[in-house]
């Protein structure tokens, strides 16, 4: 016990002789242990964004997506291949009560981008064509003056409702309601603006605006096809009753014998859910093991310098080997040394790490988004077991090179 503490000593005292490089020597651990931390938390409230985000749309809903599953993967809409299986008649056929009769209301979905017109007053945003359902299936609230009847969606009206960043931003604080604005080269009457809805799933929803789905499709985009439909369902508990219904009704209406021969993929919002996070999961993982590398690139330096060391210190353990000082001392000696600054590197690294972890939660929850602050007790066990299996591994080989130097040969070194 008394030849370890001695060998901790000694390498303790040879650290603080050469401050400067010892502290440069850990910065490179320092900085890897701080980006796999910084990565996995970050990682984790992106994550948690997204999630609380979805969740907040409402958890009694079924998505409906068109293009089937791709095997082992999301559906092919969800990395933005366009697919136009999906259609206003089947968003109808939804709606029937003989066909879901746990649905209490559908929307369908368009949207596009284009500039938005006021006077000399102009803005980019998204238009969105929905159907006139849309405030119950999302349970948005009207502030001012109304939403869309279906008649006047059926009746392709050129009727908007807009977020409340487009009243402000194109009407001055005046009241919009009764005015008329263009979207593209269309112009449309105001009937309503929205309540303020902030940032849902990463887009401003309040600098959008609202028509019929059906005007959407022939004025603004030229197409018969829908990009998405939502069915809200009376209650969690008939989700699972009310998507297969839903499934049942599609295939009735496209005609399909065949499971594996779906054009729609029907998910609950808890499926949905669970999906993002696997996708989140594996991106976030994914990063942490490259920013991993830096602990590589660190040990790397850690075993350069610890042979630097060893050779500006042969004659010293020469001397030291010839007034008794076994191979197990000299290998203690130069491993401890490599370990220490490693676990001080580690341990800074947690710090850092951490800090600024807690500093992008803080900010992302200040700028209004929902943001969980998320420092993994787990990434930050490992990653400090890491460090030092760092400094056992790459410390190792300079450590035994130090211990297995012939004294005479040392003592005779310049």
């Amino acid at each position: 016990m008394y030849g370890f503490a001695q060998s901790l000593r000694l390498a303790t005292r040879a650290l603080r002789a050469n401050k400067s490089r010892a502290f440069l020597t850990s910065l490179g651990i320092t900085i890897g242990i701080a980006s796999v931390i910084m990565v996995v938390s970050i990682g984790s409230g992106a994550q948690s964004l997204i999630i609380n985000q979805v969740k907040g749309v409402g958890s009694n809903l079924i998505g409906i997506l068109p293009g089937g599953r791709m095997e082992d993967g999301p559906p092919a809409a969800v990395l933005g291949i366009t697919i136009t299986t999906l259609t206003l008649e089947d968003a109808e056929a939804l709606s029937d009560p003989a066909n879901v009769p746990n649905a209490v209301a559908v929307t369908a979905y368009v949207k596009g981008s284009s500039i938005f017109t006021n006077g000399s007053d102009t803005m980019d945003g998204f238009f969105n064509g929905v159907s006139s359902s849309y405030p119950e299936v999302e349970d948005v609230v009207v502030a001012d003056g109304r939403f869309f009847t279906e008649s006047e969606a059926n009746s392709l009206d050129r009727i908007v409702v807009i977020g409340s960043q487009i009243a402000e931003e194109l009407f001055n604080g005046m009241d919009p309601i009764g005015e008329d604005m263009r979207i593209g080269r269309e112009s449309f009457q105001i009937i309503g603006v929205l309540e303020e809805r902030g940032t849902v799933a990463f887009q401003n929803r309040d600098d959008q605006v609202f028509v019929p789905v059906n005007v959407a499709q022939k004025l603004l985009l030229g197409i018969d096809y829908v990009s998405l439909i939502r069915v809200k369902v009376d209650s969690d508990e008939n989700i699972e009753r009310a998507q297969d219904d839903v499934i049942a009704t599609l295939r009735s209406q496209h005609g399909i014998r065949v499971v594996a021969d779906d054009d729609f993929t029907a998910e609950s919002m808890d499926t949905a859910i669970e999906m993002l996070s696997a996708i989140t999961n594996v991106l976030k993982f994914f990063l942490a093991a490259i920013a991993a590398v830096s602990l590589l690139i660190g040990g790397i330096g850690i075993m350069n310098i610890m042979f630097i060391s060893v050779t500006e210190r042969t004659r010293e353990i020469g001397l030291r080997k010839a007034v008794g000082a076994g191979k197990r001392r000299i290998l203690e000696q130069f491993l401890f040394e490599s370990v220490v600054v490693t676990l001080v590197g580690g341990f800074a690294g947690i710090v850092v790490g951490s800090l600024i972890s807690v500093l992008v939660a803080l900010a992302a929850q200040k700028m209004g988004y929902d943001w969980d602050l998320v420092v993994s007790v787990q990434a930050t066990f490992w990653a400090f077991c890491v460090s030092c299996i760092v400094g056992i591994v790459f410390g190792y080989y300079p450590a035994k090179k130090a211990a297995n130097l012939n004294p005479i040969d040392a003592l005779r070194h310049e």
